[in-house]
């Protein structure tokens, strides 16, 4: 099976900056670097993993984990690094008698020293490979407090460099199999939104309507993240939480959701209307479907992220909304909900082929409603594949 990880992409990173070595340490760049998906590190702060990635030689990249960890090394098959450390106590028990593969090398991995600590490990690790005296990109959003110092002390002849945003840049470009989790998991998000759009009537609460988009989620194998569900004037609110207010005939529903999908996530908008719609509504929502179709056309390889901002503006303006602001009209996605590029007005960033980025032309009106328009796309050689089945269009519900 392809990794997550883009090799190439990351060798040629190493070459351009003069790294010997990536680190990884927090929970997006572990999983993308490894395809170890660590379970308390995503889910609370302080249990730490560690990807040493040495750019010479990506055979001999280790990861270094907590033991009470170890059985998610075993149990997923993304992951593709042989070399193990553990560190840290953790007891169990074992049966008399022979046990399953699985089994037999989870024990394999409980009978490897324990390093104790996980900061101490990261350094026999950097030491034995010989990268402590070589250039170490170290993504530092992972670390604890006093940590980074403490790997500049222990390693005086390193030298020591941020890797948060060289992760991203990597990230930035996906490989196939990435793209397929972030074309399945749009595709649950859509059937989500439609499932709860089949039900919705009159009297149905927000929560009511969440509770069908979560569990259609759910059904197709993704896990809930993100759920903005909104009616009538609440859906105005920008990051509006379901509650027990009640559908109404006129009202706008606003969907900005998304799930995740074996580590990858969705964030798609949709918006409908129960009953005939009020004109400025149609011509305010077709104004912002102009201007993601007019992003659209903009996305090449090779164009920059703010001609894409411009665009999108330009056109929502002309098509029906003058006075439209906006501070982005989209992002990049994968492991995290916020992947490169921005499109933002001031970020000259190239545009590339595999890219995947969310294009969005959000409008919020308090005391009126909210509309919004977000797609999922991949960018080709040749421009966009859209990721999903529908392109965002309104939605009147009988």
């Amino acid at each position: 099976m392809e990794s997550l990880l883009n090799k190439p992409r990351l060798v040629q990173m190493a070459k351009d900056k003069g790294v010997d070595a990536f680190i990884a340490t927090s929970p997006e760049n572990v999983t993308y670097s490894s395809g170890y998906w660590a379970l308390s590190q995503w889910i609370r702060r302080g249990p730490q993993v560690f990807v040493v990635l040495p750019a010479k030689d990506l055979e001999a990249s280790r990861v270094i984990a907590p033991t009470s960890l170890l059985d998610q090394l075993v149990d997923q098959e993304d992951v593709w690094i042989k070399n193990v450390t553990r560190f840290g106590f953790f007891h169990v028990d074992k049966v008399e008698g022979p046990v399953s593969e699985a089994d037999g090398r989870l024990l394999d991995l409980f009978g490897l020293p324990d390093e104790k600590d996980g900061l101490g490990a990261l350094l026999k690790s950097l030491r034995s490979e010989g990268l402590d005296k070589g250039t170490l990109a170290i993504d530092e959003m992972g670390l604890m407090p006093g940590q980074w110092e403490r790997l500049q002390q222990e390693l005086p002849q390193a030298k020591i460099v941020p890797a948060t945003k060289l992760f991203r840049e990597i990230r930035a470009v996906k490989t196939t199999q990435e793209v397929e989790r972030l074309r399945r998991v749009a595709t649950i998000a859509e059937r989500s939104v439609d499932a709860a759009l089949k039900v919705a009537r009159a009297g149905m609460t927000e929560v009511e309507l969440a509770r069908v988009f979560h569990t259609t989620t759910v059904q197709g194998d993704a896990t809930p993240v993100l759920g903005c569900i909104g009616f009538g004037t609440r859906s105005a609110m920008p990051n509006v939480h379901p509650t027990n207010a009640a559908l109404r005939v006129g009202d706008v529903i606003r969907f900005d959701v998304g799930g995740r999908y074996r580590h990858y996530r969705a964030d798609i908008a949709r918006i409908a209307v129960l009953g005939e719609p009020d004109p400025k509504i149609v011509r305010y929502h077709r104004a912002l479907h102009e201007g993601v179709l007019a992003a659209f056309e903009a996305i090449r390889p090779g164009v920059k992220a703010s001609h894409v901002f411009e665009v999108a503006m330009e056109a929502t303006r002309k098509a029906g909304i003058p006075h439209y602001a906006r501070s982005h009209v989209g992002h990049g996605i994968g492991l995290d909900g916020y992947d490169m590029p921005d499109l933002t007005p001031g970020n000259d960033q190239i545009i590339e082929e595999g890219m995947v980025m969310c294009v969005e032309t959000p409008y919020y009106e308090f005391g009126w409603c909210g509309l919004q328009v977000e797609n999922t796309v991949v960018v080709r050689k040749d421009g966009v594949e859209l990721l999903h089945d529908t392109d965002g269009a309104l939605r009147v519900l009988a």
